[in-house]
């Protein structure tokens, strides 16, 4: 697995820097980087435009065979006498994930590679397709949030989506591996930064679209339309599955049915749907969808009987994961998989052994109430997170929850104005405040979800609005207090970080997890 520079060059196009076109012909490259730290002798260290130095500024630090690098990369390379090849291509983004995978011999191409997109539900969708794949024999690669693993085995990854350079890596290590399936979750910001450019994928499946990333897309239309790379131009998958449920997936299907093979519309509404075949397949002929979910209770266990109709065959799924959206989820992998070509009998008893880290986690430590830790950390997530707990329990729904900083401030007052219209009780805490201040964070926050107290109790203020709503900066405290206020039938949710083991202020992360710091508060509080 390698080529030549003279090679590449004569592919992709570019200039020649610091060395002769000759020169180059008997240079054998093996693999491509970011990392300045970890480049192999044979390797081409790409040295891309950073937030805070351009990674040109590295390159004399690393044993790389080539560098390859953009205009002003070049300069500064020029600048301190790089004696090694240079290769320059001014918008290096594009061609990336190109590059990279023709040196390592297009390994997507040698596997059934599984993209999911939207807002929410992209990791439990991930988790339930490796689960069922894995029940069927097969041998899984996972690539998303919660990290890189295959077959089991973790590989250390930190994006969701990794670089084109790294992701084509992990690629080419999964083939030789065996790996015959990967699941990947494929996040706006890789769409747009080109990190998937240079993958075939054999499935793609949308979620759904709400408020999240808009200080990367400038609006709600941006991004959607990078979302809609995947189902469309040089990215589009051979197939692809749509949840229709909103009016983004029935635009994101009408996207995809005119650049896919074939696509499915999956509904999961139920409002209007009982069970009664009749009914579906009226709902099902005026939707256009393949794909019908017929019904969804919720059993004493706590699991959900879930019924599924795709392409007139009935399904029905023991699925351990409650709320609405994981039918959502559920329904979604199951057609993702159909179209994989997978045969459904063994892939749903694999999603019925599924569990997933910090998404709707419930934690019990003898008390005589729900406990939650949830990821959820956009408007929609969290607002399906307490509709579900608010219809699945006798008592009150409690709720703490903090905003990201350095990250979309538009959904701070959103956010707040969502806990304190779904929830009995609601702790403003921080969350991950990065650089910024997080005072002025959960300011905004406590604005959002004052104004939908005044506005529910139908005056100007609201006396009693600490007994509703409360401002706890010490993310630890906050959930000893919400712990405190739980009382018997009711329902808390710790929202936010869900999977993470880290609280990220400043340059520094320090040790935090919601679930272990729920479990400590939730056993020192003893059973009720």
């Amino acid at each position: 697995m390698s080529t030549t520079l003279a090679t590449l060059l004569e592919e992709f196009g570019g200039e020649l820097a610091g060395a002769t076109s000759s020169s180059t012909s008997g240079i054998t490259i093996s693999g491509i980087g970011l990392d300045s730290q970890n480049i192999k002798p044979g390797e081409i260290f790409a040295a891309l435009p950073g937030n805070r130095a351009h990674g040109a500024e590295f390159a004399e630090k690393t044993v790389a065979t080539a560098i390859l690098t953009d205009i002003a990369g070049a300069r500064i390379l020029k600048d301190r006498g790089e004696q090694r090849p240079v290769w320059v291509i001014d918008d290096l983004r594009s061609v990336l994930g190109l590059i990279a995978a023709e040196i390592y011999d297009h390994p997507s191409q040698k596997m059934q590679v599984i993209g999911i997109t939207g807002t929410s539900g992209k990791t439990t969708t991930s988790y339930i397709l490796e689960a069922g794949l894995r029940e069927t024999g097969a041998k899984v690669g996972i690539i998303g949030t919660t990290g890189t693993r295959i077959n089991g085995t973790k590989v250390p990854t930190r994006l969701t989506t990794p670089e084109a350079p790294k992701l084509q890596e992990l690629f080419a290590m999964m083939v030789e591996q065996g790996v015959s399936h990967v699941v990947m979750e494929v996040s706006s910001h890789a769409l747009e930064l080109g990190r998937v450019t240079g993958t075939r994928f054999a499935v793609a499946g949308f979620s759904n679209l709400s408020q999240d990333h808009l200080d990367f897309h400038p609006t709600m239309q941006d991004y959607f339309q990078a979302k809609a790379r995947l189902f469309r131009g040089e990215l589009a998958a051979r197939n692809a599955a749509v949840v229709i449920d909103e009016h983004w997936g029935q635009e994101m299907a009408d996207i995809a049915e005119g650049n896919t093979q074939e696509c499915w519309r999956v509904r999961t509404h139920l409002a209007d749907v009982d069970s009664a075949s009749q009914q579906a397949d009226a709902l099902d002929k005026a939707t256009g969808a393949e794909v019908v979910v017929t019904a969804a209770q919720l059993a004493p266990s706590g699991n959900q009987q879930v019924h599924v109709q795709i392409t007139g065959e009935e399904i029905e799924i023991d699925l351990p994961l409650p709320g609405s959206f994981n039918v959502a989820n559920a329904a979604l992998a199951c057609a993702m998989a159909k179209l994989a070509g997978v045969e459904l009998s063994a892939f749903i008893r694999g999603v019925e052994k599924v569990a997933v880290p910090g998404r709707m986690e419930s934690l019990a430590q003898g008390q005589d109430f729900v406990a939650v830790v949830d990821y959820a950390h956009k408007p929609g997530a969290l607002e399906a997170v307490l509709a579900t707990l608010r219809g699945q329990v006798s008592g009150r729904v409690g709720v703490v929850v903090g905003c990201g900083g350095d990250r979309d401030s538009s959904k701070r007052a959103v956010m707040g104005r969502i806990a304190a219209e779904q929830a009995d009780y609601v702790v403003i805490t921080d969350d991950n405040p990065r650089t910024e201040d997080p005072a002025p964070i959960r300011a905004a926050m406590m604005e959002g979800a004052r104004a939908e107290l005044r506005k529910a109790a139908g005056e100007a203020g609201l006396a009693d609005e600490s007994a509703h709503l409360v401002e706890e900066g010490d993310r630890a405290q906050a959930i000893k207090l919400l712990v405190e206020w739980a009382r018997p039938g009711d329902a808390i949710v710790v929202a936010g970080k869900g999977h993470e083991t880290g609280q990220i202020v400043g340059d520094t992360v320090y040790e935090f997890d919601d679930r272990k710091v729920l479990a400590e508060a939730l056993a020192g509080n003893g059973a009720k």
